[in-house]
């Protein structure tokens, strides 16, 4: 499988694309500002106890507190505890892991009020983001996690990932760890670490063991909630969970982030760092691979995927609905059993897609075609756990029942990825009147000359439809090329496939959008 990545890096928001052979699985949006990234550390604040739920809720700077259960506290909460006070306690000295008493493990079944008392000091991780309503999901278990390893503070014990089947792989693994790992640590062996050289996991382990240091003397000087270890970049985080030799290529538009990038595969594979390419090209990077396109195709209510086929996609807040449809699909001959199956296994590939793509998590029920014949029941079934055993995201996939529905678990740490795919009216802006049409590339125009003229900008890209562009650009002399004649070499026109048909803005050089868009006028 080929696999490419592209990072589009815009000033308000950073998306990236995750291709397989050139289609869309993945796509994650993040705008720049975004703080409250799953694995951040923070010194929280208790706020609330809740004995009914046996859970607290924690300030940890959140416009909503955050939320803590019982069971989250991990079994070495105390001595988290007595390592957190001992380094509030002096801004000087770093209390040493080596030397840290470990206290009895809590018990499974206890009382959060035995623990936490409001206005206590917690030193916390954000497990998930903040979804609807909800704050974010808290755990005091903290961990920091690397390509091949995650290490564990107060915890001596090195567990090795399941997907590692090879017994003798197994036990090398654990008795390299279990000699190289500092006293106080724990870890957990990622299953690419299989098969890696030990140098390669030695090396992880001392940046990793680093990160908790500098976590620690940033600890000694908190001054209430403080965000104490920030979890990598959004782009790099998700290359390191994903890398692999398969990847071919990642393609970056913005020269730090692309930096960032080929610093990290350096890093962690030198040998491929010629992967990762400045994209300089002044086509929007998501038009100039095909990425835009999909989008507008992949999201919404409604969803084609084979022969007419389509999939209807709901979304509640306590569960998300598939619905599989034949629509107009031309008949085999092979009988409507066969044709049944032959939708209902194209839509399992589509539905495993868009799981990932959408980022669903939580109960999904599939109302896939009847289906007679047990066996092609389980063919489906089969099918469905094939296409997902790529999915990242922990999940569970029961059977279909005797009424063709199928219940999936996905796993949630994020909001769902919702992306509106319809566009409003850029002619009428919603009143049902329009100006003439013909006048459109007058209205440019005349942006354009306030632009130069009054805001004395000489240098700027106006993005239009393709269609408008191509207008633009027909003729022995085309229009922008008198355009550029007039207000200077600086004024570029461009296509960008993500605008409404007579939707416009335009780009300084520094890449921010200047806003001289119409006002909507009222009609009275």
């Amino acid at each position: 499988m080929n696999s490419e990545l592209v990072v589009d890096v815009k000033p308000s928001e950073i998306s990236i694309a995750l291709l397989e052979d050139k289609r869309l699985v993945e796509l994650t949006q993040e705008t720049r500002e975004e703080q409250f990234a799953v694995g951040n550390i923070y010194l929280g604040k208790v706020k609330k106890i809740m004995p009914g739920l046996n859970a607290a809720f924690v300030d940890v700077g959140y416009e909503k507190d955050a939320f803590i259960h019982y069971l989250d506290l991990g079994p070495n909460f105390n001595t988290l505890s007595q390592f957190t006070l001992q380094a509030l306690s002096d801004p000087k000295k770093a209390p040493s892991m080596q030397k840290i008493k470990m206290l009895p493990e809590i018990e499974k079944t206890g009382s959060i009020n035995d623990l936490l008392k409001p206005g206590q000091q917690i030193l916390v991780q954000v497990a998930k983001e903040p979804i609807s309503t909800k704050g974010p999901r808290l755990t005091a278990e903290v961990s920091l996690a690397g390509r091949f390893l995650v290490l564990i503070p107060f915890n001596d014990k090195v567990l090795i990932s399941q997907k590692i089947k090879s017994e003798n792989e197994r036990v090398r693994l654990k008795q390299l760890i279990q000699s190289i790992k500092p006293k106080g640590f724990g870890v957990i062996v990622r299953t690419v670490a299989e098969d890696k050289k030990v140098a390669e996991l030695i090396n992880e382990l001392n940046v990793l063991v680093k990160r908790w240091d500098e976590a620690v003397a940033k600890l000694q000087q908190a001054k209430g909630v403080t965000l104490i270890s920030e979890e990598l970049g959004r782009t790099v985080g998700i290359i390191r969970d994903l890398f692999s030799p398969s990847f071919k290529n990642i393609y970056v538009n913005d020269p730090n982030v692309f930096a960032e990038v080929q610093d990290y595969i350096e890093w962690i594979a030198p040998e491929q760092k010629n992967i990762v390419k400045l994209y300089k090209d002044e086509t929007p990077i998501f038009d100039h691979f095909g990425i835009t396109k999909q989008i507008k195709s992949s999201f919404g209510k409604t969803v084609s995927f084979k022969n007419g086929a389509y999939l209807i996609i709901e979304h509640t807040e306590a569960l998300h609905v598939i619905d599989v449809n034949s629509g107009n699909r031309a008949k085999t001959g092979n009988g409507q059993e066969a044709n049944a199956l032959d939708v209902n296994l194209a839509a399992a590939d589509e539905i495993a897609r868009q799981l990932r793509l959408r980022d669903m998590g939580g109960i999904i029920v599939v109302d896939f075609i009847d289906l007679h014949e047990p066996d092609n029941r389980q063919k489906v079934y089969d099918r469905m756990k094939e296409m997902m055993a790529n999915d990242r995201a922990k999940h569970n996939i029961l059977p279909l029942s005797k009424f063709g529905l199928m219940q999936i678990t996905r796993q949630r740490v994020r909001p769902d990825t919702h992306i509106d795919i319809e566009e409003a009216c850029p002619t009428c802006f919603g009143t049902g009147k329009i100006k003439p049409s013909i006048l459109f590339t007058d209205q440019l125009e005349s942006k354009i000359d306030y632009l130069v003229n009054t805001l004395k900008v000489k240098e700027f890209t106006l993005y239009v439809h393709p269609y408008v562009e191509a207008y633009i650009s027909k003729g022995v002399i085309p229009l922008k090329h008198k355009w550029k004649m007039k207000y200077g070499r600086g004024c570029n026109v461009r296509a960008s496939q993500e605008l409404g048909f007579l939707q416009y803005k335009f780009i300084d050089k520094k890449g921010m959008e200047l806003n001289l868009q119409e006002e909507i006028e009222k009609i009275s």
